[in-house]
């Protein structure tokens, strides 16, 4: 008996790549009922064809709500007789929040605190919220509000009753919506520049399997109030762009001296059949407005009190209370000999390592072969 067995599981943005990765996971599975909750009917009608033309015995168990985890009446709907949530529901893009910070605060912020009153009134047994490594000592908009997030299902979680909150925090999950690799992809067959930051930048790398992996490792063994962590392995952005030219076919040439000097490399795909080779330059534009040159899943302030758990990190909540004292007179001596644990000093992946984690993924297999991918 599987734990979701004939159970009601909510997730929050269940459109996006998140959710169409638990579908594909658990729509075959014992679970009882799988309820899409977002504010686009689009993307809901597109999700209900794909999985009733490829699942059709199964995508009865999927069930639709248009709502927003800004509207908190919507929410309280949807949860009622939920069993679990994924509150994945969030704004992602660093640029657009950069430029837009209070819709990032309306939905990172508000929308989670919205999510986390409806769960603890409706009864939800557990809640999983999806956060990123950017809440890690944040520098933009986006990693702001994360941080935000955390702390509000860090505090709620004091409170929850017998509703368990957990967050999981994970770096960049490859092929998620709006993501490079997908970019890249698009650069090459149009026969564009391909257009990286800064080579040297380092990122976690995830797929959307691990992703699911992670909240449901979460969901079994975090404690009320627990932020969990993959202990994910990097790569830098140049060896990342280099896998996937080569995963395309595409073949690296020396540059000449003729070459703009942002031109990093140059690479020549096949063309078409009867179409001549495409040359493609691998163009450095730059570190982007709030961008860091490395990311950070565990701060040091965390990593003294993880809890190593084999492939994850479990930082327990801070269940101190408002009792000042206790502050001024009891510190941590061996914190200033603790690391962080970022995309610098974690597992680096070569470039043999990053090509096969690439294509191991569906995506790029849907891709290599012609098939088109919803997400």
């Amino acid at each position: 008996m599987s734990l979701f067995k004939d159970k009601v599981l909510l997730i929050t943005g269940g459109t996006g790549s998140f959710g169409n990765a638990v579908l594909n996971r658990f729509l075959k599975t014992d679970i009882g009922e799988i309820r899409i909750f977002s504010r686009d009917e689009k993307k809901q009608d597109d999700m209900r064809h794909d999985f009733q033309a490829r699942m059709p015995e199964v995508a009865g168990k999927i069930k639709f709500y248009i709502g927003d985890v800004r509207n908190k009446s919507t929410l309280h709907y949807a949860m009622q007789g939920v069993d679990y949530v994924f509150h994945a529901a969030a704004l992602k893009q660093v640029p657009s929040c950069e430029f837009f910070p209070m819709e990032a605060v309306k939905t990172n912020v508000i929308g989670t605190d919205n999510t986390l009153d409806a769960a603890i009134e409706a009864g939800v047994k557990c809640v999983i919220c999806l956060s990123t490594d950017k809440a890690a000592y944040p520098i933009n908009a986006m990693g702001i509000s994360k941080a935000i997030e955390e702390k509000i299902a860090v505090a709620k979680s004091r409170l929850s009753g017998n509703t368990k909150i957990c967050c999981t925090r994970y770096g960049n999950v490859m092929c998620s919506r709006g993501s490079v690799i997908p970019l890249w992809i698009d650069q090459i067959r149009k026969g564009n520049p391909i257009t990286l930051t800064e080579p040297k930048m380092t990122r976690f790398i995830m797929s959307l399997e691990e992703a699911v992996d992670l909240v449901l490792f979460a969901f079994e063994h975090g404690k009320n109030g627990d932020i969990l962590v993959q202990k994910a392995p990097a790569c830098t952005i140049q060896t990342q762009a280099e896998a996937v030219c080569e995963l395309f076919g595409g073949k690296k040439e020396d540059i000449k001296p003729t070459l703009p000097t942002r031109a990093l490399e140059r690479y020549v795909f096949p063309g078409p059949s009867g179409e001549e080779e495409k040359v493609i330059d691998l163009n450095v534009i730059g570190i982007r407005h709030g961008e860091k040159m490395y990311e950070t899943l565990l701060t040091k302030e965390e990593a003294a009190k993880a809890i190593d758990m084999g492939n994850f990190y479990a930082v327990p909540a801070d269940n101190r209370d408002l009792n000042y004292d206790k502050y001024f007179k009891e510190g941590d001596v061996e914190r200033a000999t603790i690391e962080e644990f970022n995309s610098d000093n974690t597992r680096r992946l070569n470039l043999e390592e990053t090509k096969a984690k690439i294509a191991s993924l569906e995506y790029i297999q849907n891709e290599l072969n012609g098939i088109p991918n919803l997400v």
